[in-house]
């Protein structure tokens, strides 16, 4: 759907996400150091779409906060919310009628939440703006992105990577040592046509599926390269527990090639289980298209979800096109093989 939002009203918009992310950040690395990490770890509450943590719920309040206090004179918006259940109706400012707003905005207020509650890798606060087009919009909608890093307490800098559609990545590191100062920071995905002694990565982080999963890359690999004196090609994976953990790893050049396609293994195993990707992990893929990379579904189409916190989504990255073409038949191959 062609979108009525100029390009001025898309960046003011990027901003304001910018802004949203800085303000939450700020309050979650004020309010950690006040609590151990059995009480960050402690179970909030069970949703249809994900476990709640209290480190969670530090970062919904700062949200809320910030909406309250900086968003009474921008376009109406419906907030969609890891943590929000669907019945919820929450819009800024604060009471308007669903109907009545103009932007659909989907964020997850803490992407990596067991690995930062753990202080053992960055989390990310992720966010996409659409047009509001109510049950109607999907991924593809997304015309502004933001996502702001969460580092763990060793760190002295956090990244925010944010762009609009066909304005190019834009990329700031905070310097946490110096009262959030703000540098520029260049990102580059890899150029590479091949992942051989680098990290390409089928997401498996969880024992359900992780066997199915590990015999479609090892098969994914062999299919790609074959076998050289009896030994498979050498490759590295990362488990990063993040969907935006993992975007920033391709958008920076440490990654080249990662697929999450879990909601098909556990389809495959007849297994019913909630923890994977949801639409809101996945808010931020706008940024890997206006870096070059292809982001697409398993089966080579656009990836699309409806803007909702609980279907499941399944996603490829590749860190540009000529990595996508040497892959993707191999891919499409292994999946009928393995898992379809």
């Amino acid at each position: 759907m062609e979108s009525n939002l100029s390009s001025e009203k898309k960046e003011a918009l990027r901003l304001k996400l910018c802004s949203l992310e800085k303000f939450v950040l700020e309050r979650i690395l004020i309010e950690r150091d006040g609590y151990k990490t059995d009480q960050l770890a402690a179970v909030s509450e069970e949703t249809a779409a994900d476990v709640i943590y209290a480190i969670d719920r530090i970062a919904d309040a700062a949200i809320k906060d910030w909406f309250d206090q900086n968003w009474d004179n921008a376009p109406p918006v419906q907030i969609i919310m890891e943590g929000l259940e669907e019945s919820e109706a929450l819009t800024f400012p604060n009471g308007t009628p669903i109907e009545a707003t103009e932007l659909k905005c989907i964020i997850d207020p803490i992407d990596g939440t067991r690995g930062i509650m753990y202080d053992k890798r960055s989390a990310w606060i992720l966010a996409g703006i659409a047009p509001q087009r109510e049950s109607a919009n999907t991924l593809a909608d997304i015309e502004i992105a933001a996502m702001t890093e969460i580092p763990t307490t060793r760190q002295w800098r956090a990244d925010q990577l944010s762009a609009y559609r066909g304005g190019g990545l834009k990329s700031i590191a905070f310097d946490l040592r110096n009262q959030f100062s703000e540098t520029s920071l260049t990102l580059q995905p890899s150029q590479a046509d091949q992942v051989l002694h680098a990290f390409a990565t089928v997401s498996r982080f969880f024992p359900e599926a992780c066997t199915l999963l590990a015999e479609f890359e090892e098969a994914l690999w062999q299919e790609v390269y074959g076998r050289e004196n009896g030994k498979n090609p050498l490759i590295f994976n990362d488990q990063y527990i993040s969907t935006g953990g993992q975007f920033y790893e391709v958008l920076s050049g440490h990654d080249r090639f990662i697929a999450d396609i879990r909601p098909l293994a556990f389809r495959k195993l007849g297994i019913e289980n909630k923890l994977a990707c949801h639409p809101y992990d996945v808010a931020c893929a706008l940024l890997l298209e206006e870096a070059g990379c292809i982001i697409e579904g398993p089966d080579g189409q656009p990836l699309s979800c409806p803007l909702d916190t609980i279907s499941p989504v399944s996603w490829v990255v590749y860190a540009n096109a000529s990595l996508a073409a040497t892959i993707q038949p191999a891919f499409k191959k292994t999946l009928e093989k393995v898992l379809l």
